[in-house]
């Protein structure tokens, strides 16, 4: 057994964030595992940067409200308790409502091979993008 000591909240990445956005990491995957978790805490209107994953990434709401959106398809509302899978390769955003926070539980694996990314940044997602979401209570 390993006790593993929590480590100094991150600050995200204005590479890869729009907005204040906070993790802490949960379990970075020592070989053979390849399991990656994150809590991710976004401010409102912030969110990530298109982007996509080797193997996949499943978000569990924990609290507040967020929203979601895979390229080309509409943007959902995520609710706490909601846990949102997108399929390896699969090009999508996500992060807080604009009058709210919210914070997920952000799964996903390592690919095993050095040479092979297992999150591929993209753009930034623009206010306009953002914006072009459903009405949130």
């Amino acid at each position: 057994m390993e006790v593993l000591r929590k480590r100094p909240t991150g600050k995200g990445p204005a590479e890869w964030f729009t907005g204040d956005v906070w993790f802490d990491v949960i379990h970075a995957g020592t070989e053979p595992s390849r399991m990656r978790v994150n809590v991710v805490r976004f401010a409102p209107c912030s969110r990530t940067a298109w982007h996509r994953h080797a193997v996949g990434q499943t978000l569990h709401v924990t609290e507040g409200i967020g929203l979601v959106q895979s390229r080309g398809g509409e943007i959902v509302v995520m609710w706490p308790g909601d846990t949102v899978r997108t399929p390896p390769g699969e090009w999508h955003w996500h992060g807080a409502a604009p009058d709210h926070f919210m914070a997920h539980l952000a799964m996903w694996e390592g690919v095993g091979e050095a040479d092979v990314p297992e999150t591929e940044w993209g753009a930034l997602v623009t206010d306009e993008e953002y914006h072009a979401h459903p009405a949130v209570g």
